[in-house]
């Protein structure tokens, strides 16, 4: 388990890497992306469960390149636009993960919020063999998606950022006949599966949105997606 990031063919991105602590591999691999805090302890701590899991977990530190404010906007710009670094970087560490001989050639993503919308955005373009969104937002640049690798969905039903969003998620990949996992949660909101809290000067807008984990739930949903990862990446 380290920061020393990952090699690419462009080059090393810097991120976290969680390697399965049992067993001499190889292992399917799955890429952690990052709520709009960033490359966290709570992230951390997810690649460190799918590692447990057997696969070799990478999260990249999305806003780590130069000054972190630019850096945000520039993430927030890429899931709009469907372009730029953080697009590419996504990619990068999927190419090189399918790459590395510690692993199947099997990837997968799984997102939290702001990279639950980057498995939205990269969901049909042959980047990875499954996803997992987690309470992530539609990208501007496609919308609700119409098209995916197989994907299990997570959402919570008292989320206000994102009213109906397992619905509409259902009914637009409903006629592709992808293999979808699509569950929305009775009673819990916005990053549930959130261990780590956010930080105090965005209190007020946690309560605004609802956000707060929920134990119960955020346990059936790892549930879903690793025996849903199971079929798709083992």
């Amino acid at each position: 388990m380290s920061d020393d990031g990952l090699e690419t063919a462009d080059g090393r991105l810097p991120g976290y890497v969680a390697v399965p602590s049992s067993g001499a591999g190889p292992w399917p691999a799955v890429v952690v992306l990052h709520e709009v805090f960033g490359l966290n302890d709570d992230i951390r701590r997810i690649a460190n469960r799918f590692a447990d899991a057997g696969y070799l977990a990478f999260a990249p530190a999305l806003f780590a390149r130069g000054f972190k404010p630019a850096c945000i906007v520039s993430v927030f710009r890429s899931l709009a636009t469907g372009t730029g670094s953080a697009v590419d970087d996504v990619i990068a560490a999927a190419e090189a993960l399918r790459a590395d001989d510690r692993t199947t050639g099997k990837v997968g993503s799984a997102g939290f919020c702001l990279g639950g919308g980057f498995c939205f955005l990269l969901a049909d373009r042959g980047v990875f063999d499954a996803t997992a969104p987690n309470y992530g937002p539609f990208p501007p640049a496609t919308g609700v998606p119409t098209r995916s690798c197989p994907m299990v969905a997570s959402f919570g039903a008292d989320d206000r950022l994102l009213p109906g969003a397992a619905d509409k998620l259902e009914e637009s990949l409903a006629p592709s006949g992808v293999d979808r996992d699509i569950k929305e949660y009775a009673g819990v909101g916005h990053s549930f599966m959130n261990e780590w809290g956010t930080p105090p000067p965005v209190r007020v807008i946690e309560r605004i949105a609802g956000l707060h984990h929920s134990a119960a739930q955020a346990d059936d949903a790892w549930d879903r997606i690793l025996a849903f990862f199971g079929r798709h990446l083992v």
